[in-house]
């Protein structure tokens, strides 16, 4: 049937079977006089009467397409627009496959293959902005700026497809299931199936969220709601190494010489956990769109990683065997105890690119590998590029800064089922930095140009003062800017800041104002008891030893010296230029001892990696990690009873 007919004659089926049916929801009819805070809810209410979709499924749709946030005229990286997420095709980054010839190590899949949908002889399409419009009357462009039309059209997307799949405009959310299946567009049923569920559990387990418009918004749980039977297991590339639930790709990454002088690239065999712990998983984003990365991680001349995941529906791609180390962090330290995620985005446009597929399809991988090889659940093991401790002194500028200010830890978290929160009491002499990702705003710089002013956005970063005064100097990073310049409020910057899940030693408190040890300095952040940026914790601390007055700091733990067999090169120390002294405390989460791994030569099998018996602990030292020697340190437990600042 040509799409304009078919189009016309699903609109006034729609209208007919409106005029027929008894009012199906009884839901409160919301007033012009309403607060402009809940305008959002009642386009919600409004839009589920209208169309006779069940309110639950409206909302929860449009909470996993894009938690509620309008960004209003702005799209995203698939060209969606608005709550719903409407897609305009024209203005959508077409993902493509990925480029180059199957690598030897594996093969390849296409990562954009899988079993499409089809119903009534028509292949499932997102939701289409235009189809929307259409079928509401209003002019396409309505549907990119106010967010009441866009609710309304994706109102009458879901029940133009329950029409189309023959099914009745039911009040009863459950048989809903397969519309809500089919809205996303997504590509495959193993992803459809993931995203349905996802819709489900949310209205039972109902959410409030304030959106990054200031919208009050909720969704009333709903216990009794059943879901269908969860996805079944794809069919998969032999290497890939995924939980059920997701659909994921094989892309490999070349292990190959690049020339006659024994260079190689990019990455090295490993035999991990055998060989080596894998202690760590890295959350990067790509500052590129999708297919660029995988240019370049088919280039054996640039940088690898683990795992690839699509912005615009979460869709992941594995390039590097877990077992095997990527180079992804920019310290070998740290690629040899870890694993690398790229997710597609830039680091100063959120809001375009960090979607709600995205951050559950992430958690998904990082609860699956971090249960599969026991890493930690905590933010000293899952952390972001932007915190991977700096090798050597020299290396401090040159590390990244990403996902950036903007990645919401704390919903991560809550996705990864080990949610964020407080272990001790407010006077504890322990925080965890927990600001309200929504409501909690810092002033940011260079989003779209230097010097130029980013639009207000919530943030994860917490910015840090030399005084209990937001007009005192930011606190200085001595390693990052060796030539003594200032740290600033770009958005790039993370001299001055530290993030959600971060947990710090009180040095000092002062009327609404606390401070924390801080690469050697105190340094002080806002912290109203009415609205907290930390809360207590409780934990380990580590000391410098009675009678050292200073001890050293490091990028990274490596072996003593007598740990070294014949024929390997002792890697030099360089302790990080920074000081941690008398009276200081640093948090930590854990030991590790010295390893070091000489993989300068390409070769068939992994090299031996050197395991040394000197101890040290991992401790949050500034916005990175860092090490120092256990020998040098005393432990200090902060429990959660305890109260008191330290320091003081």
């Amino acid at each position: 049937m040509p799409g304009a007919l078919r189009t016309c004659r699903l609109t006034a089926c729609l209208i007919a079977t409106a005029a027929l049916l008894p009012p199906l929801l009884i839901l409160p009819a919301s007033g012009a006089d309403e607060a402009e805070g809940q305008r959002l809810q009642n386009a919600f209410t409004d839009a589920a009467r209208e169309f006779h979709v069940p309110r639950s499924v409206l909302m929860s749709v449009s909470y996993m397409q894009s938690r509620w946030d309008t960004h209003p005229g702005t799209p995203s990286v698939a060209g969606g627009y608005g709550p719903m997420h409407l897609v305009d095709t024209d203005r959508a980054h077409a993902p493509a496959p990925a480029p180059g010839p199957p690598e030897p190590a594996g093969g390849r899949a296409d990562p954009l293959a899988g079993t499409a949908f089809a119903t009534g002889g028509h292949t499932v399409q997102p939701a289409d902005l235009d189809h929307a419009a259409r079928l509401i009357q209003v002019p396409a462009g309505q549907l990119r700026t106010d967010p009441v039309a866009n609710v309304r059209g994706g109102a009458a997307l879901l029940a133009a497809t329950q029409r189309q799949l023959g099914k009745p405009l039911s009040a009863d959310p459950e048989a809903w299931w397969q519309a809500v299946e089919r809205f996303p567009g997504t590509r495959d049923v193993t992803s459809a199936a993931t995203y349905a569920d996802d819709v489900f559990t949310l209205i039972r387990r109902g959410a409030h969220r304030t959106t990054a418009e200031g919208q009050e918004v909720t969704l009333p749980a709903s216990p009794g709601v059943r879901s269908h039977p969860g996805p079944q297991a794809p069919k998969r590339p032999k290497n890939v190494e995924c939980p059920p639930e997701l659909a994921c790709d094989w892309l490999a990454a070349p292990y190959v010489e690049i020339d006659d002088d024994g260079d190689y690239g990019n990455h090295d065999l490993a035999d991990r956990p055998r060989d080596q712990r894998i202690d760590y998983i890295v959350i990067h984003d790509t500052e590129s769109t999708l297919p660029n990365m995988f240019k370049t991680v088919q280039d054996p001349t640039e940088a690898s990683w683990h795992y690839s995941i699509r912005s615009s529906d979460g869709h992941v791609t594995q390039h590097v065997r877990t077992k095997d180390e990527a180079w992804h962090s920019g310290s070998k330290f740290v690629n040899a105890r870890s694993i690398g995620i790229e997710h597609e985005g830039f680091l100063a446009h959120p809001g375009s690119w960090y979607t709600e597929q995205m951050y559950r399809s992430s958690a998904r991988l990082v609860r699956y590998l971090a249960k599969k090889y026991g890493v930690p659940m905590d933010r000293q093991h899952i952390f972001g590029h932007d915190n991977v401790p700096s090798p050597t002194g020299d290396s401090i500028p040159e590390m990244h800064e990403d996902p950036g200010p903007y990645w919401d830890w704390r919903h991560y978290f809550d996705l990864l089922g080990a949610p964020l929160k407080a272990t001790a009491g407010p006077d504890s002499p322990m925080v965890m930095m927990l600001p309200d990702y929504a409501t909690h705003r810092p002033r940011y710089t260079g989003c779209d140009g230097a010097g130029v002013p980013c639009k207000p956005h919530g943030s994860s970063a917490v910015r840090l003062y030399t005084r209990p005064d937001e007009s005192a100097p930011l606190i200085q990073d001595p390693g990052r800017r060796p030539d003594g310049d200032e740290s600033t409020e770009d958005v790039s910057d993370l001299g001055s800041r530290v993030s959600t899940g971060q947990t710090f030693a009180v040095a000092d408190r002062s009327g609404e104002w606390t401070a924390i040890w801080f690469q050697g300095n105190k340094a002080w952040f806002k912290n109203p008891a009415a609205h907290p940026t930390a809360v207590g914790a409780s934990g380990r601390m580590v000391t410098p030893k009675a009678g050292l007055d200073e001890i050293p700091v490091f990028g990274r733990a490596l072996p003593e010296a007598e740990a070294y067999p014949e024929g390997v090169e002792e890697e030099d120390e360089s302790p990080l230029p920074y000081s941690l002294r008398a009276g200081q405390r640093y948090v930590t989460q854990s030991g590790v001892g010295g390893s070091y791994v000489d993989r300068s030569t390409f070769s068939a099998t992994p090299q031996p990696v050197v395991l040394g018996h000197e101890r040290y602990y991992e401790i949050q030292f500034g916005h990175r990690l860092a090490y120092v020697r256990a020998d040098d340190v005393d432990l200090v437990e902060a429990r959660a009873t305890t109260a008191g600042p330290a320091g003081r």
